[in-house]
């Protein structure tokens, strides 16, 4: 191991529990031990269990699991009220231990107005009858119960609930009495979650959603007193001796409702700034606290607690550096850290630990390969949130997460095996087959990979002389560094297995090939918009690449991922650039996390990019571009370049039929999770 990382293998303490290295992965939504999604009441999560085992047989140091509601979504049964999840539980620490690592167990008082109620839910609770005929089976109103009327951060027409007093009360006995089971069960220690990310707690601590006149409303300690209270709880059920870690956004990052900050922008805090931060990290010390796992934001200001590939790297570490100084116990710092960075933070004493959650996700052996100094070998996660987080929302819609992606959190676009063992895993292949992948870009190495570990013969055909596909021209930019990595990853990966790689080789006619298998994943073109002058448009791909240039004032024409993450490239290069887009939102396509589309929204708006919503382009001209609005009024504005970005075809070059399987792209258009699953789905059965 390189000797920089030293700092991040020395051990430390939590309370007066040690951890055997600085690193922790922490909690990630869909990872709770006691089940995510449960119809028929809380269950021990097997899957999440062998998460988390296989990570601490990888050398994590601590293990945080995703939050547990002290009461279930379902049916509203407490966690404390079912002993046999703490009997299984008891079993799991058994084998954890035995692993060197250390694990804390997440326990949550809610969401409130966080809530992330879906577009399926949303009509249930709007309406007094069906809200009441659903309420034995999912509680709604408890759900969004906040700590004053409001309006839901997901659905703007749902005003959530005032929590009552002796709601609170119930819930600070619930953390009490749960805490106690973890404890007998041999969990290390308990993380309330949390002062942190706009949740509950947070939400009675920020004076801006908190507009209560009793003794949890009003004054900073009658703000604060919430969570002060249920870490004397805890202590007194549990002893002091026994950790109670808080989850901690050291500062809100809101501008208002709904409207985070960009990093590095000069404007004014209406949620948690510095100055109070600094007294409540002391104040949450002295109720109890044993330490702060620590990032910023709230879910208005999404982009700072799930940082996507937008955000700068380590972009919390300074203020959580600084929230150190004013604390005596343990900091974590979260969000998008660089090992490096990381390293010599611990070493430089600015922080005590480095938090990491989604890359082990993508890879559950990568502390084994920094220690190993392999790091080549780390599958690099590019920060999509597409499999693991999806949430997604636009102008008028709640959640729009597909059902599917809302019981089943934490997966991974990269490694379909994450949370998904039963139905994704590598076996040997019955019998051994040649197989033909056509296509070298994401898809068809996936493909291509998978099959030769299964022990098949593989030979893979790329048309051009480069591997990496359209994921060539989505990694050009510059914050596309981590996707960039992936394709240089894939590459690598490739060349440890004994495929065959045909560059420079285009497959007109697949019956030429001998193959037993042909696996096509030959990708998608551009779509071509019938208007008068769209031939002097530069295709989106085309800019990417580089393959021709743009003026200075530019107008992208959708408003899709794609289009808008044109836009946010061309002014980062100092560009004007203007988006269209026909839809009443930018990126409203379901799976598309709310952390990365409402970065791009707010960044538009912070930066007063233009944006044309509900318009259609009717013409591209000498002097730009003519467009339609909604009522039917035609206008100009003025362009140097127009660049297309309104979706692709897929291009499969045969037919599916029973030896010939379409994936990725040239089966149906998707992003990088629908690929590479879709790979996972067609090698397994070969």
């Amino acid at each position: 191991m390189n000797s920089k990382y030293d700092a991040l293998f020395t051990p430390w303490k939590i309370g007066n529990v040690e951890i055997k290295n600085r690193i922790v992965m922490c909690p990630m939504g869909g990872t709770s031990l006691f089940g995510w999604f449960e119809l028929t009441g809380c269950g021990f999560d097997k899957e999440a269990a062998k998460l988390f085992l296989e990570r601490a047989n990888n050398n994590v140091g601590l293990i945080i699991p995703g939050i547990a509601p002290l009461r279930d979504t379902f049916w509203g049964k407490w966690l404390w009220q079912n002993p046999k999840m703490f009997e299984e539980l008891k079993d799991f620490m058994e084998e954890i231990h035995k692993t060197g690592a250390k694990l804390f167990i997440q326990l949550t008082a809610g969401m409130g107005r966080s809530w992330a109620i879906t577009e399926l839910v949303a009509p249930l609770h709007k309406n007094k009858f069906t809200r009441a005929l659903v309420k034995p089976i999912i509680d709604t109103s408890h759900e969004l119960a906040s700590p004053s009327p409001q309006k839901s951060r997901w659905a703007h027409d749902i005003e959530c609930p005032e929590m009552t007093v002796e709601q609170i009360r119930e819930i600070i006995e619930a953390f009490a009495k749960t805490a106690k089971l973890c404890k007998d069960a041999g969990v290390d220690g308990v993380e309330v979650h949390a002062v942190h990310e706009g949740y509950l707690l947070d939400q009675f601590a920020i004076e801006f959603f908190n507009k209560r006149t009793d003794e949890y409303g009003g004054s900073f300690e009658n703000r604060y007193r919430f969570a002060a209270e249920v870490v004397k709880a805890i202590k007194e059920a549990c002893g002091e001796d026994f950790p109670v870690s808080l989850r901690y956004s050291v500062e809100s990052k809101m501008k208002g409702f709904c409207e985070g900050a960009m990093p590095g922008e000069d404007y004014v805090e209406v949620g948690r700034n510095m100055e109070e931060s600094e007294k409540a990290a002391k104040y949450l010390q002295d109720a109890g606290y044993d330490m702060l796992n620590a990032d910023n934001g709230t879910y208005d200001s999404w982009y700072w607690a799930h940082p996507p590939m937008y955000m700068p790297e380590n972009c919390n570490l300074e203020d959580v550096a600084h929230i150190k100084k004013f604390v005596d116990i343990p900091v974590v710092c979260a969000g998008r850290m660089d090992m490096d960075v990381g390293a010599a933070a611990v070493a430089e004493g600015k922080i005590d630990a480095v938090g990491v959650a989604r890359q082990f996700l993508t890879d559950p052996a990568w502390v084994t390969k920094l220690i190993e100094d392999r790091l080549e070998d780390i599958k690099p996660c590019i920060c999509c949130h597409s499999g693991c987080f999806n949430f997604s929302s636009s102008k008028g819609h709640a959640n729009t997460q597909d059902l599917t992606d809302t019981m089943g959190l934490a997966r991974c676009a990269l490694n379909p095996e994450t949370m998904q063992s039963k139905k994704y895993y590598v076996a040997p292949a019955k019998k051994a087959k040649k197989i033909a992948v056509v296509g070298g870009g994401i898809g068809g190495m996936e493909a291509a990979i998978l099959c030769a570990k299964r022990g098949h013969q593989v030979c893979l055909y790329e048309k051009s002389d480069k591997l990496g596909g359209v994921f060539i021209a989505a990694a050009a930019p510059s914050f596309k560094e981590k996707d960039r990595a992936l394709i240089a990853w894939y590459i690598r990966e490739l060349a440890k297995y004994p495929i065959k790689v045909h560059m420079n080789t285009e497959i007109k006619d697949v019956k030429s090939l001998d193959a037993d298998e042909i696996i096509v994943a030959t990708g998608a073109v551009a779509k071509k918009l019938p208007v008068k002058g769209a031939e002097t448009a530069v295709e989106a791909v085309d800019y990417l690449l580089d393959n021709k240039k743009v003026g200075e004032k530019v107008v992208v024409i959708g408003g899709g991922l794609t289009g808008c993450e044109i836009a946010y490239d061309l002014y980062l290069q100092g560009k004007k650039p203007a988006v269209v887009e026909m839809q009443d939102d930018l990126i409203t396509t379901k799976g598309v996390c709310l952390a990365n589309t409402s970065y791009l929204r707010d960044f538009f708006k912070t930066n007063k990019v233009p944006v044309y919503l509900e318009t259609a382009l009717s013409e591209i001209t000498e002097k730009g571009v003519v467009l339609k609005d909604k009522e039917g009024k035609t206008f100009e504005v003025e362009a140097d370049s127009v660049v297309l970005s309104v979706g692709y075809n897929p291009v499969p070059i045969a037919k599916k039929s029973g030896h010939i399987h379409i994936i990725g792209d040239a089966s149906k258009v998707g992003n990088l999770r629908t690929v590479i699953w879709q790979a996972w789905d067609v090698a397994m059965k070969l």
